[in-house]
């Protein structure tokens, strides 16, 4: 794949690190967050999803603006703020690899199990993972941007099909538009918008700018395009589920399961609706979703996690151990893949599942912060720092996120306690 971004180049073909970052940030517990919402409060949070897309906007274009303006990754922008952020980060990549690992190999267990229901969803997971190993072992963007571009493809058509089905209300879809919290959804709406396109993942958009060759301030006003093409197409998607649930379920007083089942439960009451056929290529659709996620992981965590070794040991930034497919990458992708079998099987344990909890309820508001803090400083060039309009969007980020953590802190207290 080529590097270079000649005038010549169709626009399309310069898409490619923000579609990668916002179709792994959208996996099926957000899908599911956000068809809960519709199927509970029909179109009223359809503002809220749009929200969450502006923000995501915000964020990751601030991450990809320090990137490219310093030279630099974000661990070293984070380093550069002091040990503090290594003794948040270091126990928080290590601990979410872990428990996500095994969180991304049942869901797509689940979904492969959904379409064909035999050997179990077990076995369906670890082959997930183990062909997720497999396509991002040698740390080849170009390989993994087109498998991740054809996942996408397929998950778009298949949600949007499902929508489209449903015969949406146009004119309840422009009031939902308009801002406005129901009664007791104060949550459902810091879920909905914070759930649109990922949490740690948003920080590896850098690392996928510098993969795909975009290393400098002259890929500033493509980084901006691809960013927010990204988030238009994944608002889109994201949108199409909530209509199915505000369409499907809302009007026919119909629940379904919170977690990854909540997906096999919509195919059914899809496949109900309009035929076995809309309920398998909804499950299609679902499994595209969580395998995005899992290969997006798999390559984008293990190139964060190669750096921040590296740093921690004071590599240079140009060692190839700390690069995609050096030695510090692959032990990641191993410690993705293989230890979480055992959760597979055994079931989560209490105390890591609370630790993975609260370190990751303040990782979106440690983004906005560091971000604002990095920005605003002789860290980046002057004519790259932020205005006043992007310091105003992410502290508004930081208070929606922060006041999310605080939601997800208070439910992990009540359950532990």
């Amino acid at each position: 794949m080529s590097h270079q971004t000649n005038g010549a180049e169709p626009r399309w073909s310069l898409v490619g690190p923000g579609l990668v970052v916002a179709a792994t940030g959208v996996g099926a517990v957000d899908l599911i967050a956000t068809t809960v919402a519709g199927s509970k409060y029909g179109y009223a949070l359809l503002w809220a999803v749009v929200a969450g897309c502006i923000m995501k906007i915000i964020i990751v274009e601030g991450a990809g603006r320090y990137s490219l303006a310093s030279g630099r990754t974000i661990f070293e922008g984070w380093s550069s703020l002091g040990r503090w952020t290594h003794w948040y980060f270091g126990p928080y990549i290590v601990i979410w690899g872990f428990v996500y690992g095994a969180a991304a190999m049942a869901g797509t267990g689940l979904a492969l199990y959904s379409l064909f229901p035999f050997v179990g969803v077990p076995v369906w997971g670890i082959l997930s993972g183990l062909i997720g190993l497999a396509l991002v072992w040698t740390g080849r963007y170009d390989l993994f941007e087109k498998a991740l571009t054809a996942l996408v493809a397929l998950m778009f058509v298949t949600v949007l099909l499902a929508a489209a089905f449903t015969l949406p209300n146009l004119g309840e879809i422009i009031a939902g538009l308009i801002p406005r919290i129901p009664e007791g959804a104060l949550i459902n709406v810091l879920s909905v918008a914070g759930g649109v396109g990922g949490t740690i993942t948003l920080a590896a958009y850098g690392y996928w700018l510098r993969e795909k060759g975009w290393d400098t301030p002259r890929f500033m006003r493509v980084m901006r395009l691809d960013n927010s093409i990204a988030y238009i197409v994944t608002g889109i998607f994201v949108i199409a589920t909530l209509i199915v649930g505000a369409e499907l379920l809302y009007s026919a007083g119909i629940a379904i399961s919170n977690g990854d089942e909540g997906m096999v439960d919509l195919a059914t009451v899809l496949g109900d609706r309009y035929g076995v056929w809309m309920s398998k290529l909804f499950l299609v659709g679902f499994w595209a979703a969580s395998m995005s996620s899992l290969l997006g992981v798999w390559n984008g965590v293990s190139l964060m996690f190669a750096d921040f070794l590296g740093g921690i040991l004071k590599r240079p930034q140009n060692d190839p151990d700390r690069l995609a497919g050096g030695r510090f990458y692959k032990a990641y992708l191993c410690w993705l893949t293989f230890p979480p079998i055992v959760m597979l099987f055994l079931g989560q344990p209490v105390y890591l599942i609370l630790a993975y909890g609260v370190l990751g309820a303040f990782f979106m508001p440690f983004m906005s912060v560091t971000l604002i803090w990095i920005l605003n400083s002789d860290r980046v060039p002057r004519e790259w720092r932020n205005n006043l309009f992007s310091n105003i969007m992410l502290v508004l980020c930081t208070l929606a996120f922060a006041a999310l953590a605080l939601d997800q802190i208070r439910g992990i207290v009540m359950k532990a306690f």
